[in-house]
């Protein structure tokens, strides 16, 4: 009984622990249901494939180095010799001890010009270029992270605006058709009205359709099995000043853009490619140890090979690879020089779309509501036309989606001026 009885606390103990890893799993690939910029940015880094595949990169870069460090295998070799095969009785053992020749030999190739040491720095370079790749593609993913989380909340404002419009205006339809039935408003007076209404019912539709794109394409840089579909963006449109200098960006960016530094490993690459072009005109030395047993005589040999320079010294491959250094100069001048062009469009970017933030909050926002109340409050007691209220209406929805797209653009420059600047700069 007592051994049936651990027996089955020993299977009881093996399925849970069996369902504990399960249900951690389960737990770890719950779709997430509310999100922030923050976490979409560090999701995206951490799970989106693309970027994963290309990290890997790295890892077969190091691969590289591991072989460019090897050394050259040594050779090794064995034959024997003397048969006759047409008289097959002499092959006893005294013939081959005293008739055969045995024949052993050893060779290694020895690199000159230090091209062991050369690959190895090219394969270094080599890696620290790829590194750089894979930052900047980072960079690239945060930037292009948060334009689809600003444009998950633009087209949740832009619902929530469209909601509130259609629900204001039922309000007035509402109103005006009891003045219809209180005799206060002409029948084809409402109908005016009512037909409006689908307007705002076509915005409520097409806000709609909007959030659910703007989502999708967040979860596929998130990751579609990560982020539930209806996934709630936490945080809203905002504005908040900062004060940045010009110089002073671009300082930053020259010190911090990943492109840049991919563009200076890749010159680094390409110099030490051509010393190791170089190094390969170096002729190497095969050097061959050989032992031989004939008869009763033993004998030993050494030689040595080398290659007489004088119709190939590598002159095609250093001729490409100064031209490859030549290349890569340019490339780095190129390169530096539209890091300077990226702040300055993104500087400039950035402070016009601040401007028009504060033109809004200027009183403009409270001119249209103010104007739409006003118009309201006419037309219901009989003293405005409808087209004044119309006028009003379209006003006010126009000047509160110009806000939201103003704030979407500013966010957007925000994340613009980080990414040309190559770290976060106004968080």
């Amino acid at each position: 009984m007592h051994a049936r009885s651990s027996i089955r606390r020993c299977a009881v103990a093996a399925l849970v622990g069996l369902s504990l890893p399960s249900a951690a799993a389960a737990q770890l690939v719950a779709p997430v249901t509310q999100l922030s910029m923050q976490d979409a940015v560090r999701m995206a880094l951490a799970r989106n494939q693309a970027m994963q595949a290309q990290r890997l990169a790295v890892d077969a870069a190091k691969a590289d180095e591991v072989t460019a460090g090897l050394k050259p295998n040594i050779g090794v070799s064995f034959g024997v010799s003397g048969f006759t095969p047409f008289t097959p009785s002499t092959l006893d053992l005294d013939f081959l001890k005293n008739g055969a020749s045995y024949d052993t030999s050893a060779t290694y190739l020895f690199e000159r010009g230090g091209k062991r040491r050369n690959r190895i720095a090219v394969a270094q370079a080599t890696t620290e270029q790829t590194s750089r790749g894979v930052v900047d593609a980072e960079r690239q993913l945060r930037f292009q992270t948060e334009q689809a989380f600003i444009a998950v909340l633009f087209a949740k404002s832009t619902l929530d605006l469209s909601q509130a419009n259609l629900k204001s205006f039922a309000e007035v339809v509402d109103v005006n058709r009891q003045r219809v039935t209180a005799g206060d408003l002409a029948e084809a007076e409402f109908y005016k009205i009512s037909l409006q209404k689908l307007q705002f019912e076509q915005d409520v539709s097409a806000a709609e359709v909007a959030l659910e794109q703007a989502r999708a394409n967040l979860r596929q840089l998130v990751g579609f099995d990560t982020v539930a579909e209806n996934v709630e963006p936490v945080g809203d449109l905002a504005y908040s000043g900062h004060t940045l200098g010009l110089d002073d960006l671009k300082a930053q960016a020259l010190a911090a853009r990943a492109d840049l530094q991919a563009a200076q490993a890749s010159l680094t690459v390409a110099q030490k490619s051509l010393t190791l072009e170089r190094s390969n005109a170096a002729r190497d030395i095969g050097g061959e140890l050989d032992y031989s047993h004939a008869g009763s005589q033993n004998v030993v040999g050494v030689s040595a090979a080398i290659d007489l320079p004088i119709h190939d010294r590598n002159q095609g491959n250093i001729a490409k690879a100064e031209v490859g250094v030549r290349q890569a100069t340019d490339t780095q001048l190129a390169t530096r020089y539209q890091v300077l062009t990226d702040v300055v469009n993104a500087y400039y970017g950035w402070h016009s779309s601040e401007k028009v933030v504060k033109l809004y909050e200027s009183g403009y926002l409270d001119q249209a509501k103010q104007s739409l109340d006003i118009s309201r409050y006419v037309y219901q007691r009989g003293a405005g036309n409808l087209l004044d209220l119309l006028d009003a209406e379209r006003t006010y929805r126009d000047t509160q989606l110009g806000y939201r797209q103003a704030l979407s653009d500013y966010m957007t420059s925000v994340a613009q001026l980080n990414f040309a600047v190559g770290k976060q700069v106004i968080p």
